[in-house]
Parts: structure tokens; C-alpha cells; sequence
């Protein structure tokens, strides 16, 4: 539900909604959602001194119910 809501929240933002990608994983201390856009959506995602990212982060931490959840944001040409 959370991937899907800040997959939702990060396509509204891009100029390449096709290359949003957002997985999710088991850690030890929560949830990890990792985000992949195209390299020319990054500064849109991340935004100004990282207010996006930031905001993005609060918002899924707000609707997570089952404890902490980490958001990091990653192009698509990095693996």
C-alpha cells in the first residue's frame, strides 16, 4: 500500500511518469521503499535543499502504520 501510494505521489511530480519504479523491502529496523526515476526527474524528486524528498519522506511516514519507514531516491542508471 505504501509503495503504491508514493509511486502515486512521485508520478504526479515527473516529466517521465513510465520510468518511476518504486520497490519495496524488509529490513531489520522497518520498511525500505526505494525509488528509481529517470535521471532527468532527480532534482524534481529530490527538490530544493531536498524539500521534496523531505516531504515526500513525512507523507509516507504518516501513513505508515506498522512502524518506521526509510524512502530513498535513486536514478535510473544507478543499480
Amino acid at each position: 500500500m505504501l509503495a503504491d501510494a508514493l509511486e502515486h505521489l512521485v508520478r504526479g511530480i515527473v516529466d517521465h511518469p513510465d520510468d518511476v519504479r518504486v520497490t519495496s523491502s524488509a529490513l531489520r529496523r522497518g520498511e525500505l521503499l526505494e525509488v528509481r526515476v529517470n535521471p532527468e526527474d532527480l532534482g524534481r524528486v529530490i527538490g530544493r535543499n531536498g524539500r521534496t524528498a523531505k516531504a515526500l519522506r513525512t507523507v509516507v511516514g504518516a501513513l505508515s502504520t506498522d512502524g518506521p519507514v526509510r524512502v530513498d531516491v535513486v536514478d535510473v542508471d544507478r543499480r
